[in-house]
């Protein structure tokens, strides 16, 4: 038996400015079997998370780059 979806999530590649997505929430809305569009506003904890994101990368890029003390001989 196939599964079902009761909705979906939208994330945009950046934060986008709520009189610029007009045009996007319409159009998904516009879809057939849309029944609602509810926008969400960024906050606080998007930027945290994205500081902390960036940061574990730079960590990791870090190690990479820059080999631990044990490793040279």
């Amino acid at each position: 038996m196939t599964d079902r979806l009761k909705g979906c999530t939208v994330i945009f590649e950046k934060d986008v400015r709520v009189d610029d997505a007009e045009a996007i929430l319409t159009a998904i809305k516009m879809v057939r079997g849309v029944l609602d569009v509810v926008p969400v506003k960024s906050g606080w904890e998007d930027r945290m998370g994205e500081i902390r994101i960036r940061h574990s990368l730079v960590r990791e890029l870090i190690d990479i780059v820059k080999p631990k003390k044990e490793d040279i001989k």
